[in-house]
């Protein structure tokens, strides 16, 4: 399903979007896109999936986004709604991050939502 609406599901900063590229390009995986999600865990009742994919699965929404492809289920586009898609480099922890402003609670570990 392509986004039909000018309503903002997920951004991605510039840094997220240069990672994902990179990444694609080292594991030659160029056809690929970002798939950004909830699953069902951790403590505070979700947690954020995000990796690699080749391609959209049936009924997901799939944004362009940079230079790059993001698909996202159903299921995850509501709670999702305003994110961005953050890349962080420290030296202990680097990886994306998602600023939801639809969080209402999260857990200690940073790696749980609610």
């Amino acid at each position: 399903m392509e986004q039909q609406t000018k309503e903002i599901i997920i951004t991605l900063t510039d840094k997220a979007a240069e990672k994902v590229k990179s990444l694609l390009e080292k594991e030659n995986k160029k056809e690929y896109g970002l798939r950004v999600g909830i699953v069902s865990g951790g403590c505070s009742g979700y947690m954020y999936d995000i990796c690699l994919e080749k391609s959209a699965k049936e009924n997901d929404m799939v944004l362009e986004e940079k230079g790059v492809k993001v698909f996202i289920n159903p299921e995850s586009i509501a709670f999702m709604k305003g994110s961005t898609v953050d890349y962080v480099e420290r030296l202990q922890n680097s990886g994306f991050k998602v600023n939801n402003p639809n969080v209402k609670r999260s857990c200690g570990c940073g790696h749980s939502v609610g």
